[in-house]
């Protein structure tokens, strides 16, 4: 797993790490390296006493029938079939409404 983390010296008192949420942590040392080494146990830490980090997915649905595009092949007899009395059942309504 990767987190930003933010690494800022500190006036007289080496460098600063702090991580931001949902962790949002700090730890310091003499050196860059220590104040990481600590921030990496603080967090350790925190994830051992029973806290867990997951990414959610969001955005746009599924259309329900997304699963069926594609799954039949364009020349199939049966689907040719099946097209063509579609096509001659809307034929026949066209022709009713134009003779109301």
């Amino acid at each position: 797993m990767q987190i930003p983390v933010l690494i800022e010296p500190v006036a007289a008192n080496g460098f600063r790490a702090r991580s931001g949420e949902p962790l949002p942590l700090t730890a310091e040392g003499a050196t860059r390296e220590e104040a990481l080494t600590r921030l990496r146990q603080l967090l350790e830490s925190k994830l051992q006493n029973g806290c867990q980090l997951t990414t959610l997915e969001v955005g746009p649905q599924e259309h329900p029938f997304d699963r069926f595009v594609g799954i039949w092949k364009p020349d199939d007899p049966e689907i040719a079939a099946w097209r063509e009395a579609v096509e001659e059942y809307r034929r026949q309504k066209d022709e009713e409404e134009q003779a109301r």
